[in-house]
């Protein structure tokens, strides 16, 4: 990916498995990497503090690198994980939702009422998703509807089930 905002231009360690990334568009950011360790067997070597203190920005600021074509993050993740801790929505929600719908970008910019543009900008990163949107998203899932007509209310479970049998 070209894209500035997954740009690495610098990555400090910081205790208790920290990282404090800078990215090429401005946004800084700091991520806590003591879960993903802590789960991921490939991770488990970031345990010794020592190597994870040796964290650098690894090819072409694509990723943060510990020990070269062995162990590194993609910066386009790290930040998903940051912008997720600290409360915002990650683009990668967008992704998913795509995925477990089987919707194209098209049909999913009719569904939330957006441009295709934008909804692309939101799916790729380069603009903060907004709690609304993510929340239609979510309300698109619960009544998955069958056209392009809104349900008026909520179906119940029964009408859920029989709607989509």
């Amino acid at each position: 990916m070209s894209k500035d905002h997954f740009q690495l231009t610098r990555v400090a360690a910081l205790p208790d498995y920290r990282l404090g990334l800078s990215y090429a568009d401005g946004h800084s950011f700091e991520v806590d990497l003591r879960g993903w360790i802590a789960t991921t067997v490939p991770l488990r070597p970031l345990q010794d503090a020592a190597l994870f203190a040796q964290a650098k920005v690894g090819f072409a600021g694509r990723t943060v690198e510990w020990i070269e074509d062995a162990l590194d993050l993609g910066a386009d993740n790290l930040r998903n994980l940051a912008v997720e801790q600290a409360g915002g929505i990650g683009h990668e929600r967008i992704w998913n939702w795509l995925h477990d719908t089987g919707m194209t970008p098209d049909q999913a910019a009719r569904a939330l009422g957006i441009s295709r543009r934008m909804l692309i900008y939101y799916r790729d990163g380069e603009k903060p998703i907004p709690r609304a949107i993510w929340l239609a998203c979510l309300g698109w899932e619960a009544v998955r509807p069958m056209n392009d007509s809104l349900p008026r209310n909520i179906p119940t479970a029964r009408e859920y089930a029989a709607l989509h049998a």
